[in-house]
């Protein structure tokens, strides 16, 4: 949901507390010293949430303007991604949040995804769409042009809808998915079935927009930058590179100071052997005559 959206929810949710506040110390039993600050409280409450609404409506005409001003650079920027092969479907698999919903068969039936836009409504504040462009080979289905709408109320109701998929014979991915997820069930011996979205069962489904957080990545994280998405695994590999090179500097510098304190225990090791004089052997003769040496004893005295 858009900053502009927020405000304005956050503008009726503010003067709805007001209105509960200002009854609520009615209700309670304070003196009169504490009800006459509760009620300045409460006027001057009321004059802050009357700035804020304005505010609203101020930043909501912003945004309209602003949103005039982008949209010829959207266009420009949706025709060169034209030239790059399966630019929406690589974005859309380096968004972890999306890429959870995408299934194997998805993700090759979104190889033919070439466009994808986000337009707000003229008021901003009353819902946005979401337009999905196709390649016309794409053997899965034959719309060219699949379109979600979200809708908000005056109430704060929000409501969708979306075009219904025309898909070829034999290509049905959601009926597919659904298939597998009733096999998972019974597998499972499950009373109730897993539910698990999938990006076309997302697309189809309108029966709680107020969750639909798919939506909501899309507007808002992936469609005012999808290049950074695009050129995630090429970041990653770039740093994952300048680590490794880190960890071999470091085990260089390791190797290094470990053979330096080698060299100098054969040092240390050195001294000790020229420092300590070498006793002399004794010749002494066995039974048979023959020399044989042995070392002296230290402790041994002579007559």
């Amino acid at each position: 949901m858009s900053s502009t959206e927020n405000g304005v929810k956050k503008a009726k949710l503010e003067n709805s507390s007001t209105t509960t506040a200002a009854c609520l110390a009615e209700e309670r039993d304070f003196d009169d010293e504490t009800q006459k600050a509760l009620e300045e409280i409460d006027s001057t409450q009321n004059e802050i949430d009357s700035l804020n609404e304005k505010a609203s409506e101020e930043i909501l005409k912003v945004e309209q303007r602003y949103n005039s001003l982008r949209k010829p650079y959207f266009e420009k920027r949706s025709e060169v991604i034209k030239r790059i092969p399966k630019f929406w479907l690589t974005a859309f698999i380096n968004h972890p949040k999306i890429s959870a919903v995408i299934e194997e068969d998805e993700e090759d039936c979104l190889r033919y995804l070439t466009k994808v836009e986000v337009e707000e409504f003229e008021d901003i504040k009353s819902g946005y769409r979401i337009k999905f462009t196709f390649h016309g080979e794409n053997p899965y289905f034959k719309n060219e042009v699949l379109t979600k709408e979200f809708h908000l109320g005056l109430n704060g109701d929000p409501s969708s809808q979306s075009t219904p998929i025309r898909w070829k014979e034999g290509f049905d991915l959601a009926a597919k998915a659904a298939q597998r997820q009733a096999a998972t069930t019974n597998k499972q011996s499950r009373k109730r079935p897993l539910l698990h979205t999938t990006f076309f069962s997302w697309f189809s489904d309108s029966s709680d927009p107020s969750m639909d957080d798919i939506a909501e990545v899309i507007k808002d994280e992936m469609w005012p930058n999808p290049l950074q998405y695009f050129l995630v695994p090429d970041i990653e590999v770039e740093n994952g590179g300048e680590e490794e090179e880190d960890l071999e500097e470091e085990e260089e510098e390791v190797d290094e100071s470990v053979v330096v304190l080698e060299e100098d225990e054969e040092d240390e090791e050195d001294e000790d052997e020229e420092e300590s004089p070498q006793q002399p052997q004794r010749q002494t003769a066995d039974r048979g005559g023959n020399e044989v040496s042995s070392q002296p004893q230290s402790s041994a005295n002579t007559d």
